[in-house]
């Protein structure tokens, strides 16, 4: 719950960041605090970095579909998006996932109910996009930009459970090796364009200080720490909470407007991604 909670946040913390950052600004800091965060934890509970180099480059992968790339693609979107639509199609995340678990791992066979879960949650997502008025105030590239960042943590899931969680490493060992790696990665594009030019405020500053903190340091320290109790599939289900407190955060917080379709999409979503997983067992 309290992983959902802090990524049901985020959208409020990247709005804010993008206060004096561009979005790569913003997935940088992001980052290299989320990595700041876990290394002094790790360092406190003695617990040393993977030293597999096989490791490092798989960790490396789950970064660029969890952190860079998708870290990049949310702020960009938000420019131009309200925080509550980015809350909301990240609700999409159990859905990618079941579709990678099921056509590219290819990890058991597709059943009935995996297919009605995935064609009920295209349903929400364009009902929350509004479709019929065409996307409404949210230009296509936004869209199209949160909708790859979803689909990319669909892949990093699947990927972790393969390919990391085997080896028996800890969840605070991998959150650090994974993030150190994001913020390195990131860092060139940070110094070519990280600042937008824009004075600092109490606001920004908070709000990145809290998007790396939690939003990526213990938000991404827990969510390894659920892989390992639970598998992939139960740890992507914690953005069933996440649109729930992006919609209740971005309303209090940031006044944004909310139409009736887009928490009624939202619910048609996470509709989809219980049936998809079992959850409801009329469709079973």
């Amino acid at each position: 719950m309290a992983t959902g909670i802090v990524w049901g946040c985020s959208f409020l913390f990247i709005k804010y960041s993008l206060g004096f950052l561009t979005p790569f600004g913003v997935a940088f800091m992001r980052c290299a605090l989320g990595a700041l965060t876990l290394v002094l934890i790790a360092a406190t509970k003695r617990i040393s970095l993977p030293k597999e180099l096989v490791v490092w480059c798989h960790l490396w992968v789950v970064a660029m579909c969890l952190n860079i790339v998708p870290g990049v693609l949310f702020a960009l979107a938000e420019t131009r998006t309200t925080s509550i639509v980015a809350g909301i199609i990240n609700a999409l995340t159990p859905l990618t996932t079941l579709f990678f678990i099921l056509v590219v791992f290819r990890e058991e066979a597709m059943k009935r109910y995996q297919l009605v879960g995935l064609g009920v949650g295209l349903v929400g997502v364009l009902l929350v996009l509004g479709v019929w008025q065409g996307f409404g105030s949210n230009p296509w590239w936004a869209v199209v930009a949160l909708l790859g960042a979803v689909t990319l943590y669909g892949i990093s899931f699947p990927y972790t459970r393969k390919f990391l969680i085997p080896r028996g490493i800890a969840p605070v060992s991998m959150a650090s090796a994974q993030l150190i790696l994001a913020a390195v990665t990131l860092l060139p594009a940070f110094l070519v364009d990280g600042m937008n030019g824009h004075a600092l405020s109490a606001h920004a500053v908070l709000g990145v200080l809290a998007l790396g903190i939690f939003g990526s340091g213990f938000a991404f320290m827990w969510n390894f720490r659920v892989q390992v109790a639970a598998g992939s599939s139960i740890a992507s289900t914690v953005t069933y909470l996440t649109p729930v407190v992006a919609v209740v955060v971005g309303v209090i917080f940031l006044h944004e407007p909310l139409t009736w379709f887009e928490p009624v999409g939202g619910l048609i979503v996470l509709l989809g991604a219980a049936i998809g997983q079992g959850r409801i067992r009329r469709f079973t």
